[in-house]
C-alpha cells in the first residue's frame, strides 16, 4: 500500500494521474475483440502548454519553428506563436500548444521521460466521466461530448475521474499510434501511411462497436486525415509512462 500512494504522490508532483488496467470498447474492433485490455499507466493530467513547449525548444533547438524543417514538420508548425522562442503573452502561455507535429509531439515527451499514449490507452482515459471510469454507454455523457467538440477552442473542458482535464472540448491530440500501428520517429517512411480502416462516409460505419458514439468518429476521423508532419491549430499533445 504504501507504494502505490508514494507511486500517486510522485505522479502527483509530476502533473500525472495514475490510470488503472481494465478494459475498454473500441470503436472498431481489434482482430474480431470487442473489448481491448489497456495495462495500467500514467497520463498527464492537462494538454501540454505552450510555456512548457517553450522550455523545451529552449534546451532543443534543432525543434524550433526556425530550423526544424519540412521534413520533420508542415510550413506552420507553431505558426500562432511571434517567435521561435515567443509563444505569446499573459495567459495565451498556460494554453494547450498547437501546430505541433507528431514528431514534434513525440521528440518532447522522450525528453520529459515519457511517451505518446497509445491510441488505446487515450481512449480508454477518455471514456471516463467525473464519476465513472467507462461513461460510454450513457447517453447523456456521449451527448455532452458532442456539445464538448462542437465548441472546439482549448478550453479544459472537465476533470474526469481520473483527475485528467481536456480530453474533451479543446484540442484534439496525437497519440503515439494514431494511423493504427506503431511509428518510428527515426524514419519518415510513415507520412502517406494508410489508415487503418476505411473511415470514409459509410466505410466509417463497417464494423464499428457503438455507431451512436459520434464523437468517437469524430476523434477516428481526425486521426485518419493526419500525417506525422502535420500541423494544424486544433491538434495538441499530453504525454504517458
Amino acid at each position: 500500500m504504501f507504494g502505490l500512494l508514494h507511486q500517486a504522490a510522485r505522479l502527483a508532483l509530476a502533473g500525472m494521474a495514475w490510470i488503472p488496467g481494465g478494459t475498454y470498447r473500441p470503436l472498431h474492433a481489434h482482430g474480431g475483440r470487442a473489448r481491448v485490455e489497456v495495462v495500467a499507466f500514467a497520463l498527464d493530467r492537462h494538454a501540454v502548454t505552450r510555456e512548457q513547449f517553450l522550455a523545451f525548444v529552449r534546451e532543443n533547438p534543432e525543434w524550433r519553428r526556425s530550423t526544424i524543417g519540412t521534413a520533420r514538420a508542415e510550413s506552420s508548425y507553431l505558426r500562432d506563436w511571434q517567435a521561435d522562442l515567443n509563444p505569446g503573452s499573459g495567459r495565451r502561455r498556460d494554453e494547450p500548444v498547437v501546430n505541433v507535429s507528431w514528431y514534434a509531439a513525440t521528440a518532447y515527451c522522450k525528453a520529459e521521460g515519457g511517451r505518446l499514449p497509445t491510441t488505446d490507452e487515450w481512449e480508454y482515459a477518455a471514456a471516463a466521466s467525473e464519476t465513472q471510469r467507462d461513461a460510454t454507454s450513457d447517453p447523456a455523457f456521449i451527448r455532452r461530448l458532442v456539445v464538448l467538440d462542437q465548441t472546439g477552442g482549448t478550453s479544459s473542458g472537465f476533470r474526469n475521474v481520473y483527475g485528467v482535464s481536456g480530453l474533451h472540448g479543446g484540442a484534439w491530440e496525437w497519440t503515439s499510434d494514431f494511423h493504427g500501428a506503431p511509428m518510428d520517429a527515426e524514419h519518415h517512411s510513415m507520412d502517406h501511411a494508410p489508415s487503418h480502416h476505411d473511415a470514409s462516409c459509410a466505410g466509417a460505419a463497417i464494423g464499428v462497436a457503438d455507431p451512436a458514439n459520434y464523437p468517437a468518429f469524430l476523434r477516428d476521423a481526425v486521426r485518419a486525415s493526419l500525417t506525422p508532419r502535420a500541423t494544424t491549430s486544433h491538434v495538441g499533445f499530453r504525454c504517458a509512462v
